[in-house]
């Protein structure tokens, strides 16, 4: 599983004209799911991303994560993460799990971190959707479990 995170004052996630999801201050998060990606790497990923400091303290250093700053999660499937970028001008997917795998991980992830005290929202699993955000900073990381 790869996690692009970004620190946000704010983001939305809008399907078809509607917002769909939105938050201010918090984490943007865009999960690609690995076919070797199961439940244990959900509580591994969720675990990290909750207690992942990139919040600034009162002496400007990276040392709050998303629940002490009282910050909420976006998260967002978007399986180009798992893309095989090696060779070639054009990515393959065959490195990225199934749809219906994917769809169920990334549910389960929202559920995982639902239960961290941070407020969650969602894009649509498998929708055309448009991302917009303040990337605050910028501050961006790549997980991978």
């Amino acid at each position: 599983m790869k996690c692009l995170l970004q620190r946000v004052t704010q983001a939305s996630v809008t399907v078809a004209g509607v917002v769909v999801g939105e938050i201010d201050q918090g984490l943007l998060v865009l999960v690609g799911v690995e076919p070797e990606d199961a439940e244990q790497t959900v509580t591994r990923v969720a675990e990290r991303l909750l207690r992942y400091r990139v919040f600034a303290d009162a002496e400007g250093k990276m040392n709050l994560n998303v629940a002490q700053v009282q910050g909420s999660i976006l998260l967002v499937s978007q399986f180009t993460l798992a893309a095989d970028t090696a060779s070639g001008n054009r990515p393959g997917f065959s490195t990225a799990a199934p749809p219906e795998q994917a769809s169920n991980l990334c549910d389960q992830l929202a559920d995982a971190l639902r239960k961290g005290d941070v407020r969650v929202e969602t894009g649509r699993f498998g929708t055309d959707m448009q991302v917009a955000l303040v990337n605050d900073g910028p501050v961006t990381f790549l997980l991978e479990a």
